[in-house]
C-alpha cells in the first residue's frame, strides 16, 4: 500500500458514506459521482465544493457531480460535513425544481436558506453571496456522529492552494466581460458597469462579472 492509497481510499470512502447517510435521512438528495480535486485553480478564492447536475454520462443515464476541493479538507471533519450538507441542499433544490441561486450560482436566496435549515445547517447571510455561509450546530453533529468520526480518521492530508494568479481576465480594451443567469455575455466599460445593475431582457437576471 502506498501513501496515496492511505489518503485517497480513506477519503473517498468516508465522503461517500457521509453522503449516503445524508440521503438516508433526506430522500430528495440525489445520488452523485464524487470528484476530489483542486479548488483554487481559477483565482484567490477556494471552492470548497459544488453540486453540478447531469455532468456525467453512464450509457443512457446522466449522473450528477459532487465536487470536494482538496484545499478545504484542512478545516476538519465538521466543516467538511458542512460542505456536504451545503451541496446536498443544492441537490434537493434540483430534485424539487426549486431555483435556489442566481448570479451563476453565487447568490443563495431565501429558498436555499430553507433547504439548508431542513438539512440541519445554520445559515448566515453574506452581502455578496446571500444565505451561503454554513455552520453545523451541535444537534446535527450528534446526528452524524458516526460519519464525523470516520471523516476525522480519513482527513490525513489536504491539498495546497495553487500559487497566486490573476482571477481570470476581467477587462480588456473592450471593457469588462459580464454574464447573466441564462448564459448571455456582454462587454461593457467599467464605468458603465459600476453605475448600476444591467439586467437581461430574457431571464431578468443582472449581468455579473466573473470571479
Amino acid at each position: 500500500m502506498t501513501d496515496s492509497d492511505t489518503v485517497t481510499g480513506l477519503l473517498v470512502t468516508a465522503v461517500e458514506n457521509a453522503w449516503a447517510a445524508i440521503r438516508s435521512l433526506h430522500p430528495d438528495v440525489p445520488d452523485v459521482v464524487l470528484t476530489v480535486g483542486a479548488g483554487s485553480i481559477s483565482g484567490s478564492d477556494v471552492t470548497l465544493g459544488h453540486f453540478a447536475p447531469n455532468r456525467w454520462v453512464r450509457g443512457e443515464y446522466e449522473l450528477h457531480e459532487l465536487f470536494i476541493g482538496g484545499e478545504g479538507l484542512q478545516r476538519g471533519a465538521v466543516d467538511v460535513l458542512g460542505t456536504l450538507l451545503h451541496e446536498a441542499a443544492h441537490g434537493i433544490a434540483m430534485t424539487r425544481g426549486i431555483k435556489d441561486t442566481s448570479r451563476q450560482g453565487r447568490w443563495h436566496n431565501e429558498r436555499y436558506r430553507a433547504l439548508g435549515e431542513e438539512l440541519g445547517l445554520t445559515l448566515t447571510h453574506h452581502d455578496e453571496i446571500g444565505w451561503s455561509l454554513t455552520a453545523v450546530p451541535d444537534q446535527t453533529r450528534l446526528l452524524y456522529r458516526d460519519e464525523l468520526e470516520e471523516l476525522a480518521c480519513a482527513l490525513v492530508a489536504y491539498r495546497r492552494r495553487e500559487p497566486g494568479r490573476d482571477r481570470g481576465r476581467k477587462s480588456s480594451n473592450n471593457g469588462l466581460s459580464a454574464e447573466c443567469d441564462c448564459g448571455r455575455k456582454i462587454r461593457v466599460s467599467r464605468t458603465v458597469y459600476q453605475t448600476g445593475p444591467i439586467l437581461c431582457g430574457i431571464c431578468g437576471g443582472a449581468f455579473e462579472t466573473e470571479g
